[in-house]
């Protein structure tokens, strides 16, 4: 990007560290942003004053082809679909578009890890993050987890050891990004919205390999179907590594009864047990294999891998605990965006349960979290713009225990009020927090003050 005029779409977090990357690197920065009302105040703001310099525009609301004169290149934030118009307007320009991975990963040194799936990955991203420390004394966990890769590759150095939480939406505009160890969690309905099908959208998780090479890894769940299909494809050239919380694989990590187990080609390892870690439920289960494989393949000793497996606490919004109150344990789980990661919560609750739910919709069905509420959930608080949806869906599978809540606070307060010593009331939504929230963290914020107000 040296010496290059670059047009950064989007000013949210993740286009404000692309500007950041592209001006160190000696670019000079364009912003566009689709909003008119845009603050520019605001944007400036975020830079220091010889940065403000090399901004020489500020577009915003609409992208005219005159605006592109000179332009050499473009980085897409994640959020923006690239069936936009005005992305559409930089192809027919001939003017490279990449994402925000694809830009930090030009400035990379050192090795690198990257994590996708539908769920399970800011968990085992911050658990690689951790093993990951006690091996490297340079350290970078990034991406989707909510510190920009932009934000920290031109930090790195040739010793250092990075792992990146990677979105599907982020995974769309690559190019040459290349992780030494790649891991998909799973693959289950998500973002329909945005990748229409999904044949579309498993093809894009599985990219995140596309540039890998036999000398690379992949880490992949054995039970997942699609993905036990992938790791078996003749032309996957990184050498797959499985992991498993039921069947046993040839080769790789899994739960035999409530222990952990890693195999090689050459000895079986009994490891620890289930009541040895501080995360709950199989899906967490899952996620420290997964991890754990990650992380040998990174190059970390067995012994530190596990000693820090056994620490780990689980992170804010995921089935995170909050209080207890009157005999009634309230959970958040407000990174509970989809219905798999819904359904792995509410399995992860050891008694009945009161459960918040609902959102803004991502165009998928509920029928398969609807299913799971028999024998668990007393009863259903919904709130948001698929509340009508879910209810009806509720009731056609025989659930009539529900009530509707404008609000977070009136939400919880239903839950207290209706709640006996020995529930659990849950905050995990199977939906996106847009509409009601900026992002899942203030919902789960908003949750974590009203419980605590209660």
């Amino acid at each position: 990007m040296n010496r290059r005029k670059v047009l950064v779409l989007g000013t949210g977090r993740s286009g404000i560290a692309s500007a950041k990357q592209i001006l160190a690197m000696g670019g000079e920065v364009i912003f566009f942003d689709a909003n008119p009302k845009l603050d520019e105040k605001k944007i400036l703001a975020q830079f220091k004053k010889k940065e403000e310099m090399k901004i020489s525009k500020i577009l915003k609301g609409k992208l005219f082809e005159r605006d592109l004169l000179k332009i050499d290149a473009a980085v897409i934030s994640p959020g923006i679909p690239l069936d936009e118009p005005y992305v559409l307007l930089l192809n027919a320009a001939k003017i490279p578009v990449i994402g925000e991975i694809e830009l930090a990963y030009q400035s990379l040194k050192g090795k690198l890890c990257a994590v996708t799936g539908t769920n399970g990955k800011t968990t085992t991203v911050s658990l690689i993050g951790e093993i990951l420390k006690s091996q490297y004394a340079d350290t970078h966990v990034v991406g989707n987890i909510g510190n920009p890769f932009t934000a920290e590759a031109l930090d790195t150095e040739e010793q250092s050891a990075t792992v990146c939480e990677v979105s599907s939406f982020q995974l769309e505009s690559i190019v040459d990004f290349r992780p030494h160890v790649s891991a998909i969690t799973n693959i289950t309905p998500d973002h329909l919205d945005r990748h229409k099908t999904m044949k579309n959208y498993i093809a894009i998780k599985e990219s995140i390999s596309i540039n890998q090479t036999e000398e690379d890894s992949i880490v992949l769940n054995y039970m997942d179907p699609e993905l036990r299909k992938f790791g078996k494809k003749r032309n996957l050239k990184p050498k797959v590594l499985w992991f498993s919380s039921e069947e046993e694989p040839k080769e790789g990590f899994f739960l035999r009864d409530d222990e952990f187990i890693y195999k090689s080609k050459d000895k079986e390892e009994k490891l620890f047990k289930t009541k040895d870690v501080q995360l709950l439920g199989k899906h967490n289960y899952e996620n420290i294999m997964c991890s754990m494989a990650v992380a040998l393949k990174m190059g970390v000793p067995m012994d530190k891998i596990i000693k820090v497996c056994k620490k780990f606490k689980p992170v804010e919004h995921r089935i995170e605990f909050v209080r207890e109150r009157s005999g009634v344990r309230y959970y958040n789980d407000s990174k509970g965006t989809n219905v798999d990661a819904a359904i792995q919560a509410l399995r992860a609750m050891p008694g009945p349960v009161l459960l918040i739910g609902g959102g803004y919709d991502k165009h998928v069905d509920f029928d398969a979290w609807v299913k799971e509420f028999k024998g668990r959930v007393k009863y259903l608080v919904l709130i948001g713009e698929t509340r009508n949806q879910i209810a009806a869906c509720a009731k056609k599978h025989g659930f009539h225990n529900l009530m509707f809540a404008e609000d977070m606070d009136e939400a919880v307060k239903d839950c207290a009020a209706y709640a006996d010593p020995g529930d659990y009331v849950l905050l995990s939504p199977a939906c996106a927090s847009w509409g009601m929230f900026k992002d899942y963290e203030e919902r789960g914020r908003v949750f974590k003050d009203c419980v605590k107000s209660l």
